[in-house]
């Protein structure tokens, strides 16, 4: 696609949309726990730590490809082994300044990963400086390597109160929604080609004394 067509307004209008169906369709997500170099000890001369220390985690919207786990067999048993892909816009990356790294962990549901490789795997329309999305390959950390809080949702055979979402709500561009600051951004908004829209971002809630749906019918 000639740079004639595909001006930064195209490039800003195809975010956006990645953006809106990712944060305000799908409603999948994923939690990053990067390691903290501040805290982290480092070795003088290997440059490496063997007890790393992580910051909090952080919520990332994407596209979750859940593969079916692997089951081995041993003398000890069975074992039951995950890995997944976790597809991430970069323009969203940009936006909250994250920068993705090769082990660093993360938890889909209530398995913690660490990441393998993070690429960015697409540019969109050939042009080097406009990348499309990241793909996070996580595989399952072994018990021990990684320990932290488990958030939801996980599974509804659990009783925790957040092992099942029973709210999801909207972003749309704007700064805050009722889970408080969102770091969401549309670049057709801040350039001021559209408005932000007329009404607040809206939430589904099954939750008791809440309508379940879209419009409140």
């Amino acid at each position: 696609m000639p740079r004639l067509f595909m001006t930064p307004r195209e490039i800003n209008l195809f975010n956006d949309l990645a953006k809106e169906v990712v944060k305000d369709v799908v409603g999948q997500k994923i939690y990053l726990y990067q390691v903290s170099e501040a805290k982290s000890k480092i070795h003088d001369v290997y440059e490496e730590s063997t007890d790393k220390i992580f910051d909090n985690p952080i919520e990332l919207e994407c596209l979750v490809e859940y593969s079916a786990q692997t089951i081995t067999t041993n003398r000890f048993g069975s074992e039951e082994y995950y890995s997944v892909k976790a597809f991430v816009q970069t323009r969203d990356l940009l936006d909250k300044g994250i920068e993705i790294l090769e082990g660093d962990f993360f938890s889909f549901g209530s398995t913690f990963f660490e990441i393998v490789t993070a690429p960015d795997a697409e540019i969109i329309a050939g042009q080097i400086e406009h990348k499309s999305f990241t793909t996070i390959t996580g595989k399952q950390a072994r018990k021990g390597q990684f320990l932290s809080k488990v958030l939801g949702p996980t599974s509804e055979e659990y009783t925790d109160k957040d092992a099942i979402q029973n709210s999801f709500y909207q972003q749309r561009g704007f700064e805050n929604n009722k889970l408080g600051k969102t770091a969401d951004k549309r670049s057709l908004i801040d350039n001021g080609v559209l408005e932000k829209p007329i009404t607040k971002p809206k939430e589904i809630s099954t939750k008791a004394g809440k309508i379940p749906g879209f419009y409140d019918e």
